[in-house]
């Protein structure tokens, strides 16, 4: 064991990735609603590993939590911006009282208590479950004019207050919105069934998100048709067909053919279909549902029906299709072999029907053969063809211009305040985010990679964190007194009353948004899995969603403002 010992403070680097390797493995670990999670984990599992008396470079924790700031900005920054309009706006307004409600209870707390900033921060981002505030309060202290060991004792303080306020910031969280929560908005009883009632107005799903399951439903179908009918004895060509369908209100497209003989045939317009034929015929499901028996009886076919076809999403930014309906468009010849399967305005599917108008902005899912498919897209808008690879132009560039922006100080009245390095990084996922969905031919970066750098970069900088206040981790709990806990309780449990206070009288929400949206202003992921539980539906993942992104980007300038007062 002393060999591993020092081997390990030999090669300080080993101890950051075994910190993160336990702190994971700890994490999952859970009791009934209750999971301690990564985060807190991770930081528990560094202090112990600090004792060892290993320091590492704050350069690490520096680099990594830019990379995470950054990954939260560019998940959150299409959301944030649209919920800054329309539906969302209410949501928008609710998390930006109760971030203000968070900064309140905590700065009121810590003005009680006398804590200096450190001390402050940590109470912050514990209670409130907001892990970005370390590093945010960090980058925010390094900056101000005091001497470095006093700034060091600060440093060193956050983190324990963090790793004690944080337990109960979120089993105090999870236990309101699971328990007190339902009661106070109406009995469990009647949450669940004000719950249900709103999914059955709803047509969106939150199980389409998850990897595991498929949707049952196939928007555009490929079925096989023998053709038997006396309309066809004498030949009649695609074309022909394709618009006698249409004539019926069907539009379907015709691909491939088996003539009798055997020989199989990519149909083209002037193709002619004999009596005897086999025929793939492929449209929207629901012009496939009636009348199959214009051609012939349906056969399994599945030699015929094995050939590439693709599913591209296309962002509209043709002036000449934007104002259009989708009918229109189907009738354009450009058009023919292609299927509109879905219509998304702002993220959300849209019904396709022949009525829907067509926007720039607008992404349309299109369904056909590759070469149909390159020579429209480019007339419609931008072809956003799905990849794993990521522009890492684009991130190190956003990164850059965020952080440069970051550090230039911004004076409200005497006080001097800039965003850092960290608040830089998060504004550039914001803003270069967003332009990703106006301009998608740059800046993609694939889910995988943004979990990457979300749970990685935050959880190496609390590694780095809790290794380097290892061995003033006791003598702080000694210097802070056990009331930190009592302190912790409070800053955490007077947002959240309010907060549901405040969606019940006062904005009025389905009692399962409100209780979203308390977890969303909180970035309290387990408490909305305990809430979801507690109702037995997944519709408190709409309240979190907005909330979430504004409290993301307003908590990290709470703690900025708290340093700066503190």
């Amino acid at each position: 064991m002393d060999f591993l010992f020092n081997l390990i403070k030999q090669y300080p680097v080993l101890a950051l990735f075994l910190t993160v390797g336990l702190g994971f493995w700890l994490g999952k670990l859970h009791y009934k609603n209750f999971i301690l999670g990564p985060v807190t984990a991770v930081l528990i599992i560094g202090i112990l590993v600090g004792q060892m008396g290993i320091s590492l470079s704050s350069q690490i924790q520096q680099i990594f939590f830019m990379l995470f700031l950054f990954s939260v900005g560019y998940s959150v920054g299409p959301q944030f911006f649209k919920s800054l309009k329309g539906m969302g706006l209410k949501q928008v307004f609710f998390a930006a009282i109760m971030s203000s409600l968070c900064f309140g209870s905590v700065y009121l707390m810590a003005r009680w208590m006398s804590y200096g900033a450190g001390e402050a921060v940590g109470l912050f981002g514990g209670s409130q479950t907001c892990s970005s505030l370390m590093a945010v309060g960090s980058d925010a202290i390094g900056r101000l004019p005091e001497p470095e060991s006093v700034k060091q004792t600060m440093l060193t303080l956050m983190p324990i207050c963090y790793a004690v306020t944080y337990v109960f910031g979120t089993l105090g969280t999870v236990i309101m919105l699971s328990t007190v929560g339902p009661w106070f908005l109406g009995g469990l009883d009647k949450v669940k069934q004000q719950a249900a009632d709103l999914e059955a107005q709803m047509s969106e799903s939150s199980w389409k998100s998850d990897p595991v399951k498929v949707n049952a439903l196939r928007t555009v179908a490929f079925r096989t048709f023998k053709v038997e009918r006396p309309f066809f004895s004498d030949g009649h060509s695609v074309h022909t067909v394709e618009e006698y369908l249409r004539t019926l209100g069907k539009v379907l497209y015709i691909d491939r053919i088996r003539h009798s003989d055997g020989s199989i045939e990519t149909a083209t317009p002037d193709t002619i279909i004999q009596r005897g034929d086999t025929v793939v015929v492929w449209g929207r499901r629901e012009y496939l549902v009636q009348n199959t028996g214009l051609l012939g009886p349906e056969i399994n076919d599945e030699n015929l029906l094995e050939f590439p076809v693709e599913r591209i999403p296309v962002l509209v930014t043709s002036k000449k299709i934007s104002g259009k309906t989708v009918g229109q468009l189907r009738k354009n010849q450009l058009m023919r072999g292609i299927a509109i399967e879905e219509v998304q305005k702002n993220d959300v599917s849209q019904d396709v029907t022949d009525e829907l108008v067509i926007e720039r902005g607008d992404t349309l899912v299109l369904v056909g053969r590759k070469e149909h498919l390159r020579d429209v897209s480019h007339r419609i808008g931008h072809l956003d063809v799905p990849t794993t690879k990521t522009d890492l132009m684009f991130l190190g560039i956003a990164i850059f211009v965020g952080g440069l922006l970051g550090v230039l100080p911004l004076m409200i009245g005497s006080i001097s305040i800039s965003f850092g390095l960290s608040g830089g990084s998060l504004i550039a996922g914001l803003v270069f985010g967003w332009a990703r969905t106006r301009r998608p031919s740059i800046g993609f970066i694939p889910p995988s990679v943004l979990w990457i750098l979300n749970n990685l970069g935050l959880n190496v900088f609390i590694a780095v964190i809790g290794i380097n206040a290892g061995p003033t981790f006791v003598s702080g709990i000694q210097q802070l007194g056990w009331s930190l806990l009592g302190v912790g309780a409070i800053a955490t449990l007077i947002p959240i009353t309010l907060g549901l206070i405040m969606g019940k009288y006062i904005f009025k929400f389905n009692p399962a948004i409100t209780l979203g949206c308390v977890a969303g202003s909180r970035t309290c992921t387990a408490a909305l899995g305990a809430a979801q539980e507690a109702i037995g539906s997944t519709l408190p993942t709409i309240g979190y969603t907005v909330t979430y992104a504004v409290s993301n980007v307003l908590l990290v300038f709470w703690a900025i403002l708290l340093v700066a007062l503190l």
